[in-house]
This record gives structure tokens, sequence and C-alpha cells, in this order.
């Protein structure tokens, strides 16, 4: 009962939420509660203003940057309580590329 008042910067709650499987944070991201999670209203807040900032400084890079040069990665959001890091994409080898292209040419049916 006395922990569920304890502030969410504090040790106990940074604790608990970093004990959480990645089962126990899909059952929470599912039950779309953001109002019921361990961040104060002001503190979701603040992290989405940063996410708008850090996207629209991306977007000012990208905007400025030569059309044939690389542009760079859009920004992570902040990570929200209750919510795991983003999977990263899967990129191609050219082992799995080749694998792929054989495939593809009825090569190994």
């Amino acid at each position: 009962m006395f922990i569920e008042h304890l502030p969410p910067e504090s040790h106990t709650m940074t604790a608990l939420r970093n004990d959480l499987t990645p089962e126990q944070i899909a059952a929470q991201a599912d039950k779309g509660e953001p109002e019921k999670a361990p961040w104060s209203q002001q503190e979701q807040l603040l992290a989405a203003t940063v996410d708008a900032v850090r996207r629209l400084e991306w977007t000012l890079i990208c905007l400025n940057v030569d059309k044939k040069s690389k542009r760079p990665d859009p920004p992570e959001p902040m990570r929200r309580p209750g919510a795991g890091p983003r999977k990263k994409k899967a990129t191609l080898t050219k082992t799995s590329a080749n694998t792929l292209f054989e495939l593809l040419q009825g090569g190994a049916a």
C-alpha cells in the first residue's frame, strides 16, 4: 500500500519497473491506460514534448541535407513506463540476399 504512493522516480518504483518481464510489459501496454502508468500526466506530456522537438530537429536536418547524402535515422521516442524498446528492423545481409535470390529463381525448391 505504501509503495503505490511513492514517486515514480523513486529507487523502489524504478526497480519494480526494471524487474518486469516482457510478458508483463506487453500486458501493461495492452491495457492502454496511460493515466494509470507510473509516470504522472505532466511527465507524459513532457516526454511527448521531447519527442516532438527531436522529430522537428530531425526534419530540419533532413530538409537541409544534400539529396544525395545519407539522411540520419529518425529519432527514437523517449521510453515510457510499460513500453519495451522498439524492435530493430531486420537487415538484409549478402548471404540472406543470395538465399532469397535463389529461392525466387526456384533453385532451392
